[in-house]
């Protein structure tokens, strides 16, 4: 699968939330967050900085859902990236 210009195929991240005190948040209240945190599976023939394998955090309100191959990705554009890791 590749993607093209500024297309990225991710996979999510199941992470658990824990508030500074050390109180795990339950999953809607971790899904109130803005950002998510995923797997890079593709990168688009124009991005240049995000390679596959990189661990990265994406505004999630800019992102789709596609089923490919039986496996379910998120796609999103380069610029919804804010934190590669």
């Amino acid at each position: 699968m590749k993607p093209i210009g500024k297309y990225i195929v991710i996979s999510n991240i199941e992470e658990e939330v824990k508030t500074d005190t050390g109180l795990l948040l339950s999953a809607r209240d971790a899904d109130e967050f803005r950002y998510k945190k995923a797997k890079v599976v593709a990168s688009g023939t124009d991005v240049i900085h995000i390679h596959p394998g990189d661990v990265i955090h994406y505004d999630k309100g800019h992102s789709f859902t596609m089923v490919i191959s039986g496996h379910h990705y998120t796609i999103i554009q380069e610029r919804d990236v804010v934190i590669v890791l």
